[in-house]
C-alpha cells in the first residue's frame, strides 16, 4: 500500500511539474528501498520511498512491472523516468493544511487506520466511523476533498483495485478530528 501512495504521489508532481503523465513502477520501490527503512509487502513507509526516489529515481511500471510480491531489485538506472528533490510533510493531523495542500501540490500521501470491518466493506457514501482509531497501518493517496448531501469528505484513492469501495476510492469524512488518521501523516515529494 504505502509503494502505490507514494508512486501516485510521484506521478501526480511528475505530472504537474514536467508535464508527464506516467505509470511509475511500485515494484522499484517494494525491491530496492530496504535499505531505506521499508520492508517490501510487509510494511513501509511513502516518506521512505521518496528518500529513495530522491537519491537513485524510480523507473516506469512498463520497465519494473509489478508482481504482487518482493522480489531481488532489479533497478536500472539507465531507464529512470522520475526522480525528486525531497519531500515535506504537512502538519500534523491538520485538515486545512491538508485542504491547501491538495488544492496547491497535488495528490498526497496519507496513512489511515484501515482494520475496521465498515473500512474494509465500504462501497459508496461519505464513510464515517467513530470506531476508527488514530493508528494508522495503511497508506492511500489523497487525491481531492468535496461535499456531498452536506457532509464534507475527502476523495481517497485505495490500493486495493477497482472492486474496493466506489471503483477504487472512498469518500472519507472531513473536518471530524481527522477521520482514521487521515491527516496525521500527510507527506508529498518535492520534484
Amino acid at each position: 500500500c504505502w509503494a502505490f501512495s507514494a508512486v501516485g504521489a510521484l506521478e501526480g508532481q511528475l505530472k504537474k511539474t514536467r508535464g508527464i503523465l506516467m505509470s511509475l513502477s511500485p515494484q522499484n520501490l517494494v525491491d530496492c528501498s530496504s535499505k531505506y527503512g521499508n520492508a517490501g509487502c510487509r510494511g513501509g513507509f511513502m516518506a521512505n520511498a521518496f528518500e529513495y526516489v530522491s537519491n537513485h529515481g524510480i523507473v516506469s511500471d512498463a520497465a519494473y512491472p509489478y508482481v504482487g510480491k518482493p522480489g531481488q531489485c532489479k533497478y536500472n538506472p539507465t531507464y529512470t523516468a522520475a526522480n525528486c528533490t525531497g519531500y515535506g510533510f504537512l502538519p500534523k493531523g491538520d485538515e486545512f493544511a491538508l485542504k491547501l495542500g491538495l488544492a496547491n501540490i497535488g495528490p498526497i500521501s496519507a496513512a489511515i487506520d484501515a482494520s475496521r470491518p465498515k473500512f474494509l466493506f465500504y462501497r459508496h457514501g461519505v464513510f464515517k466511523d467513530h470506531t476508527c482509531s488514530h493508528n494508522v497501518n495503511h497508506g492511500v493517496l489523497a487525491v481531492g476533498y468535496g461535499t456531498e448531501k452536506g457532509e464534507d469528505y475527502w476523495l481517497i484513492k485505495n490500493s486495493w483495485g477497482e472492486h474496493f469501495g466506489d471503483e477504487g476510492y472512498i469518500k472519507m469524512a472531513r473536518n471530524r478530528n481527522t477521520q482514521c488518521g487521515v491527516a496525521l501523516y500527510a507527506c508529498f515529494p518535492i520534484m
